[in-house]
C-alpha cells in the first residue's frame, strides 16, 4: 500500500515574513523627523534613507527579539552571514516589488539638494550610493496603522458623514416622517403611506395610492467638510530632549486616513508653518522633517483660511498640531519678527486677530497640543473657545490618551 508522508514545509525564510508587519516595525526609521534620540534602535542611521541603511534597519528588527516568533528567531540565529545577506536582499526586493519603496540613484553634492521649510540639510551620500524613498502606498499603510493605534477600529465610510442638527430625506431612517416632495429621496414610509390611502378611499381592493398619500422617512442631514491640517515644524518641536514632531506627524497621518476613509466627500489639505507657511500635498506629511525655525502660527492660520475660502463645503475646519507657542510674525513689509522668549504680546495679539478672522469666516479650529505648559495650554484654550473648537491635550509618550475640552458643550472628558 502506498503511503504519503507529510512534513512541515520549509520555505524561503524571507517569504514567511509579512511585509505589513515589517513596515510597521520599521515605522520609526521611515518616519524619522531629525530628532537624535539616544534610545532609538535606529539612532546610528540618522534617518538617512539609503539602501544600506534600510538593510541595516531590517537587520536590527530581526535581531531585536521582538519581531520574529520563537521558531523563526531560532532559524535566523542559525543562519550564517551569507544566508542573512541573501535574506536581506530578498526582503528588500519584495518591498520594491510590493511598491512599498522605490530605489533611486545618488549623486555627489555637498548637501542633499535645495533645502526648504520642513527639512534639514543633511550631508549627501557618497557618489553612486543607492537611496530609496517611501511610496504613497507605504504612507497610506503607516497612516492606517497610526489611526488604528490612535483611535481604534474604523467604521464603514460614505460621503457626507458629519452629523448636524438638521434633517433631510435620505436612505437611513433616523428621523421622523414627512409628506413626499419633488426631489426627495424615495425612502418610503410604507405604513404611513398606506394609512393615508386607506383613510381617503376606505378598505377596498385594489387600493389606489395617489401622490398626496406618499410619506417618506427623514434621515439626519450629514454635511461634508473642508479640512486643513496645520503641522508645526519649528525647532521647538524637538527641543528639551523630547521628540514632539514624530508623534505630531503620526497624528496628522491618522487624521488624513480617517478623513479619507470615514469622510470621503471631504477635502483635505496640509499646511506646514514655521518662520512662514506653505501648502504641501497631504501625501508628503510622513516625509517632512523638523527645521531650525520659529513658529509663525498667524501665517499658518492665514494660509489655511485662504485655502478654505476656495472651498464650497458646508463645514470648514482647521486641525492645528503644535506645541502651542507662537514665536514669529510676518510684518507688513514682509520681514519676519522673531521672539523665542515667552509669549510675546505682539505675536499673541496678531495671532488671536487672525483667529477672529477665521471665526468670522465660520471656520472651526481644533488643536492637538503636544505640551503641558500651563501658559501654552491657556493660549490654546483661548483659541479653541473663540472658534468653538476642541483642544486635545496630550504628550508625545501618551498619544492614546487625550483630555478633550469641548467648548461647544463646556464639558471636560478624557478619551482613552
Amino acid at each position: 500500500m502506498k503511503r504519503t508522508r507529510y512534513t512541515k514545509f520549509q520555505g524561503d525564510f524571507a517569504g514567511g515574513i509579512g511585509l505589513d508587519d515589517l513596515m510597521e516595525a520599521l515605522g520609526d526609521f521611515l518616519l524619522d523627523s531629525g530628532f537624535q534620540d539616544p534610545w532609538s534602535e535606529f539612532q546610528e542611521l540618522n534617518g538617512d534613507h539609503t539602501m544600506e541603511n534600510l538593510r541595516e534597519a531590517i537587520k536590527q528588527v530581526m535581531e531585536s527579539g521582538d519581531f520574529l516568533d520563537e521558531e523563526m528567531q531560532q532559524q535566523y540565529d542559525e543562519m550564517n552571514q551569507e544566508q542573512r545577506e541573501e535574506m536581506l536582499d530578498s526582503l528588500v526586493e519584495r518591498m520594491q516589488q510590493g511598491d512599498y519603496i522605490q530605489q533611486e540613484g545618488g549623486e555627489a553634492t555637498e548637501m542633499q539638494g535645495q533645502v526648504g521649510p520642513g527639512e534639514i540639510a543633511q550631508p549627501a551620500p557618497p557618489q553612486g550610493e543607492a537611496r530609496f524613498h517611501v511610496t504613497d502606498k507605504s504612507m497610506d499603510f503607516l497612516s492606517y496603522k497610526s489611526l488604528r493605534d490612535l483611535l481604534g477600529g474604523m467604521g464603514r465610510a460614505i460621503s457626507g458623514r458629519h452629523d448636524t442638527r438638521y434633517e433631510a430625506s435620505g436612505i437611513e431612517a433616523s428621523g421622523s416622517s414627512k409628506p413626499y416632495e419633488f426631489g426627495d429621496v424615495m425612502n418610503l414610509d410604507v405604513n404611513a403611506t398606506l394609512s393615508n390611502a386607506l383613510q381617503r378611499e376606505g378598505l377596498s381592493v385594489p387600493l389606489s395610492v395617489e401622490y398626496n398619500d406618499l410619506v417618506i422617512h427623514q434621515s439626519e442631514y450629514q454635511s461634508s467638510c473642508a479640512t486643513v491640517v496645520m503641522l508645526d515644524c519649528s525647532h521647538s518641536m524637538i527641543l528639551y530632549g523630547e521628540d514632539r514632531f514624530t508623534p505630531a506627524k503620526r497624528v496628522a497621518m491618522a487624521l488624513s486616513h480617517l478623513i479619507r476613509t470615514q469622510f470621503p466627500g471631504d477635502s483635505l489639505h496640509l499646511v506646514l508653518f514655521h518662520d512662514s507657511a506653505e501648502e504641501l500635498p497631504i501625501q508628503a506629511v510622513a516625509r517632512v522633517k523638523v527645521g531650525p525655525y520659529y513658529t509663525n502660527t498667524r501665517e499658518g492660520l492665514r494660509l489655511a483660511r485662504r485655502i478654505l475660502a476656495r472651498s464650497n463645503k458646508d463645514m470648514k475646519q482647521i486641525v492645528m498640531i503644535t506645541d502651542g507657542k507662537p514665536s514669529a510674525l510676518t510684518l507688513e513689509d514682509g520681514r519676519i519678527y522673531r521672539n523665542a522668549f515667552g509669549l510675546d504680546p505682539m505675536v499673541i495679539a496678531e495671532t488671536l486677530e487672525e483667529v477672529n478672522r477665521c471665526k468670522r469666516s465660520n471656520i472651526v479650529i481644533n488643536t492637538f497640543m503636544l505640551a503641558q505648559d500651563y501658559a501654552l495650554m491657556q493660549f490654546v484654550q483661548k483659541v479653541s473657545a473663540m472658534c468653538k473648537g476642541k483642544a486635545y491635550f496630550t504628550s508625545p509618550d501618551r498619544l492614546g490618551s487625550y483630555v478633550l475640552q469641548d467648548f461647544m458643550t463646556r464639558r471636560m472628558k478624557t478619551i482613552h
